[in-house]
């Protein structure tokens, strides 16, 4: 298959949901969880959760790097807006995050010199054009976005500009995928693998889910007919008792991964001893921080970052969602004081979050049918 048209044909799709519903035992319950937020909206999108068995119970993971990021690590960004000599830059979904101190939005209706970036490019082209100025990106999100960090580090390094620098916030998905396994009140039969992160550190890295786990992996494209051959793939496993990881996105992601990607990373990155989660807590070695050569870019060197942990609002319960325990409409807060048009919480906000996608597309619709 080549085209998109081809991913979404209904009658493929039917065939699929059929073959599914056909391996799914009826004298057991499987849970399976897709750790991407950009699979989350697919499923949402394209209604596969009404195609699929009653006992075949999707769990939403961690797969959002906005939602993930503690309250504490927006403030303290925040804060270094409030510096009359910097001037603030993240990506869009990042504008309307909520922090003690409200977002980014509301701070910069307040004079705060903070500007939406498409990417950290757009952020060192600002600084070069205001020398005066100090500008900070905050950088954010996976494996995905790191290495166009990583590249702007270098051009900024090899340019010698000085009023630019990165307050990293990148994270890692594999220790937050060991974190879920190793949680008491989890229990999963298999992982659809993120696909967007794979096509940077290939598939490798989820051999230790089946080796140590004994879950299969099976790293997916988005569209619809990718998800359901993803979930055959795994139902074909969890029913043979086997685990092994394998690529069904692998038109897009090498098993190896990319090489100049991951070389990139490994010159202007090193792993943090630990990280704060939203939902997961401290997890060792699950984020990036810039390396000792790099300082004079690191915006956490340059300035006093205070690091405070702040938790969530009590009523909010994103910790819950993010590790699957509770599904978006049983959150207390859920299309009622949260709402995508006032969020409470990171994952009603995030393009990405579970509690928008399904807000977007499930309870929406609820409402207009009036169910």
């Amino acid at each position: 298959m080549k085209y998109v048209d081809e991913f979404r044909d209904p009658k493929l799709i039917e065939k699929a949901a059929e073959e599914i519903r056909r391996l799914a035992d009826p004298k057991r319950h499987y849970r399976i969880m897709e750790v991407c937020g950009g699979h989350t909206h697919s499923i949402y999108r394209f209604g596969l959760q009404d195609l699929l068995p009653e006992n075949l119970e999707l769990v939403h993971g961690p797969g959002c790097p906005v939602c993930v990021l503690p309250m504490g690590r927006v403030d303290d960004g925040l804060k270094l807006a409030q510096d009359p000599q910097i001037t603030l830059t993240a990506f869009g979904d990042m504008m309307r995050v909520p922090g003690q101190m409200g977002t980014p939005l509301e701070m910069k209706a307040k004079g705060a010199d903070i500007r939406m970036v498409y990417s950290p490019l757009d952020a060192l082209k600002l600084a070069q054009k205001n020398p005066e100025r100090q500008v900070v990106f905050f950088a954010i999100g996976f494996e995905t976005t790191a290495p166009s960090t990583a590249l702007t580090l270098k051009r900024a390094r090899q340019m010698g500009i000085p009023n630019f620098s990165v307050f990293c916030n990148h994270v890692t998905i594999i220790p937050a995928m060991r974190a879920i396994l190793d949680s008491p009140d989890m229990r999963l039969d298999g992982f659809v693998g993120p696909g967007h992160v794979s096509t940077v550190i290939g598939c490798r890295p989820y051999e230790f889910v089946a080796r140590e786990y004994g879950r299969p992996v099976v790293v997916s494209g988005f569209e619809p007919l990718d998800l359901l051959q993803s979930l055959l793939m795994l139902l074909r496993q969890i029913n043979q008792g086997q685990a092994r990881v394998e690529n069904q996105y692998e038109r897009v992601v090498p098993w190896e991964g990319n090489p100049a990607a991951l070389a990139a990373l490994a010159e202007v990155f090193e792993l943090r001893p630990y990280f704060e989660w939203r939902g997961l807590g401290f997890i060792s070695q699950s984020a990036l921080k810039l390396r000792p050569e790099y300082a004079p870019w690191d915006a956490e060197a340059r300035f006093e970052v205070a690091g405070v942990r702040v938790t969530d609002p009590k009523a909010a319960q994103c910790g819950e969602v993010l590790k699957g325990v509770l599904k978006p409409p049983q959150c207390k807060l859920f299309g009622k004081e949260c709402t995508p048009e006032k969020p409470v919480g990171a994952l009603m906000v995030s393009s990405e979050g579970a509690c928008a996608a399904y807000y977007n597309y499930v309870h929406c619709a609820e409402l207009v049918s009036g169910d």
